[in-house]
């Protein structure tokens, strides 16, 4: 049995009961990134081995995992923060799980784009999640398509390129377009701003440094 556990994105109390009672019954923890994951784990005196599963070894390590899954072996899958395969590992041992007969489970949980969604003020009733945009190759062409969407659409962002992303947006979306940049969601320092893409650009060019986890809405065409 796999099962894949939403962590909290800020606010260590993001999260529910269900998800500390698996944490501590599986027999092992697959998390992205053991330093992370371990202060969580003490906190809520959680004392279940973890091993670490992230992009540069889930290659390498998915058969063997199925294996151990299929032989009895109960495993919870988490990443640094938020739900696993949104935007972080977790689609590649799902997908080899399915075809092995593994029975797969996903909490219920945290995912950094539905707060910003919800506490934009731009339509979500219909949305298209993008997540990270490419660094390069490809990154125009996205960009172009996204900007014709008829609904709103969604983009995760590191924190040091959100005034670069925020120039191309107006860009191709024009300066009019509304947009909203949430960062730091759950954390102490959340900041939920909503406004046309010309004054958000304008916004985060003056700041320099940027810091804190980024999701940009922005409503359609």
């Amino acid at each position: 049995m796999l099962y894949l556990i939403p962590t909290p994105i800020g606010n260590r109390e993001d999260i529910t009961q269900r998800a500390l009672r698996l944490l501590a019954e599986v027999d092992l923890i697959l998390a992205e990134d053991t330093r992370t994951s371990r202060p969580l784990m003490l906190h809520y005196g959680i004392d279940t081995p973890l091993r670490a599963y992230h992009a540069h070894n889930e290659h390498a390590l998915v058969e063997q995992l199925v294996t151990e899954l299929k032989a009895g072996s109960t495993y919870a899958l988490i990443t640094d923060a938020g739900t696993p395969g949104i935007s972080d590992p977790g689609f590649l041992l799902v997908r080899a799980c399915r075809e092995a007969g593994v029975e797969v489970s996903c909490l219920p949980g945290p995912a950094a784009f539905v707060p910003a969604l919800a506490a934009s003020g731009i339509p979500c009733d219909r949305f298209h999640f993008e997540g990270f945009l490419p660094h390069k190759k490809g990154r125009q062409t996205r960009l172009i398509f996204l900007a014709e969407l008829p609904n709103t659409f969604v983009l995760y962002e590191s924190p040091h390129r959100i005034a670069k992303l925020l120039g191309q947006l107006e860009e191709h979306c024009g300066p009019e377009r509304q947009a909203c940049v949430a960062r730091e969601i759950s954390k102490m320092y959340e900041e939920i701003t909503t406004a046309p893409l010309s004054e958000l650009k304008a916004n985060f060019a003056a700041r320099g440094k940027v810091k804190g986890e980024i999701v940009v809405v922005v409503a359609g065409k």
